[in-house]
């Protein structure tokens, strides 16, 4: 019983978030939430590797605060692992993700860093500060833009069979 209830609330969950998702073609900007999120294939080309036939695409994604809020995760302590800061996602329906390559683009939230001063001896008996700078939050502020770039491999069956999926997050 407590397993048809697992997968049942998975079940629904997974329904959910493909609602979200919109498919996203090169050169397209999509607006979703305020965010304008934008793809482009900047190169692509033929290898062959293992007598096997892949399309390998350079690709990058940009996504643009257009709304009238601010993004803003705080952190109260140091070490303290943030791990979904992550605002759009776009994942490449047939990549394979070999050789190095990968499957999707996560467009994140910008680092914020602050430098900190502390005291320490040296090898040499000396004490003396230090500066490091530490990630103290992570924002994205109206206006702000972030972008990345991928290098997907789909194996060559159809012409034009590159297709992007993409999920915003937030």
């Amino acid at each position: 019983m407590r397993k048809l209830i697992s997968l049942s609330i998975f079940s629904l969950s997974m329904a959910f978030s493909l609602i979200s998702a919109q498919k996203i073609k090169d050169g397209e900007t999509l607006d979703v939430n305020g965010l304008s999120v934008t793809f482009n294939i900047l190169n692509k080309e033929s290898v062959t590797v293992g007598g096997k036939d892949f399309d390998r695409y350079k690709v990058s994604a940009k996504a643009v605060n257009n709304s009238q809020k601010s993004y803003n995760i705080r952190l109260n302590n140091a070490p303290q692992i943030v791990s979904n800061i992550t605002l759009v996602e776009l994942n490449c329906i047939n990549a394979t993700g070999s050789k190095l390559t990968s499957k999707k683009i996560d467009l994140k939230l910008k680092p914020q860093n602050v430098n900190v001063t502390y005291w320490a001896y040296t090898k040499d008996g000396k004490y003396q500060s230090f500066v490091i700078p530490i990630v103290a939050g992570y924002y994205f502020d109206n206006g702000d833009s972030v972008n990345d770039d991928a290098i997907h491999c789909t194996k060559r069956r159809n012409t034009g069979c590159y297709s992007q999926k993409l999920t915003v997050i937030i």
